[in-house]
């Protein structure tokens, strides 16, 4: 009786830490933009089977979790990607510094919010296209 109830706990144990896992990485998803000059405009972050990756016009690489948090190691370019959250603990950009670049991007939803905060009486089409 006390392995099955010992086997369960560490079931419901594990479940919960992939769960809590899962929904961070989901977080981080999206398309991050760079201002005008940087080395490259947007890096996406997307799922690869399973794994996080990071694609830009430099090339991909995946992204490995570091003991910081937010924090992530990008393999194939010797770097660092650091996450940034605002106070409602939402993910709205990223800090890279990979092969000597210093980057620091917004993630497109913040753009838009931004947009929308710093020019509510423009209309959404125009934010839309100001931010491509």
């Amino acid at each position: 009786m006390k392995k099955i109830l010992a086997l369960c706990f560490g079931i419901i144990a594990f479940a919960i830490v992939q769960a809590q896992t899962d929904s961070t990485s989901k977080e981080l998803l999206g398309k991050y933009r760079f201002p005008d000059g940087s080395v490259i405009a947007d890096v996406t972050v997307s799922h690869d089977n399973g794994a996080l990756v990071m694609s830009s016009s430099a090339g991909n690489s995946a992204l490995e979790k570091t003991e910081a948090a937010d924090t992530y190691t990008i393999v194939s370019f010797q770097g660092i990607a650091v996450f940034k959250r605002n106070d409602a603990r939402k993910i709205v950009g990223v800090v890279i510094d990979a092969m000597g670049y210093h980057l620091e991007g917004i993630k497109d939803d913040a753009a838009i919010r931004l947009q929308r905060e710093l020019y509510p009486m423009m209309p959404h089409d125009f934010i839309l296209q100001r931010i491509k």
